[in-house]
């Protein structure tokens, strides 16, 4: 799977080679502080920790884009004049939504007396992070293709449509 395959799985349709390879690791940028976040959060087995992180993952799902983007669009990218990056469509949105539902299941489970399961969830959302951040590949994005289909676009950023 190439580089452009991996994101393209992740929604971002209709981006030129240049663009991809401009911003392939910038897209990694906000999964990687989550899974740095998430990872403490689960060695401290700290629910307080992770509830602090609840809202920004929820956010990276309700937004056109993460929160921690803005570290990028309002700082490093006039560091090294990158191009701006695209709005999340719903496979890396759906991404954003399963991390914040598996954040809560750890949190919650640390809260209320539960480790072992919170150590399960927590360290199985760093692992998938740490997929998608050393690799580009997007477990949930690729779930969201299984289920509803690959995205698909007529060279727009459009809807996504399901592949019989």
């Amino acid at each position: 799977m190439t580089v452009q395959e991996r994101i393209e799985a992740q929604g971002f349709l209709g981006l030129d080679e240049e663009t991809v390879c401009r911003i392939n690791y910038w897209l990694r940028l906000s999964p990687a502080i989550c899974m740095v976040w998430a990872a403490v959060g689960t060695a401290l087995q700290s629910a307080t920790v992770l509830w602090w992180l609840v809202p920004f993952a929820a956010l990276g799902g309700i937004l056109p884009g993460h929160p921690f983007d803005l570290l990028y669009s309002y700082g490093f990218r006039y560091l090294v004049h990158g191009p701006p990056l695209p709005r999340y469509p719903l496979p890396r949105r759906f991404a954003c939504l399963m991390a914040t539902v598996m954040l809560v299941g750890a949190a919650w489970s640390f809260q209320v007396g539960l480790p072992l399961v919170g150590q399960v969830i927590g360290w199985t959302l760093v692992v998938a992070a740490l997929v998608q951040v050393s690799t580009g590949f997007c477990i949930p994005s690729f779930i969201y293709g299984l289920v509803f289909g690959k995205p698909s676009s007529c060279g727009t950023n459009g809807p996504v449509q399901r592949q019989l």
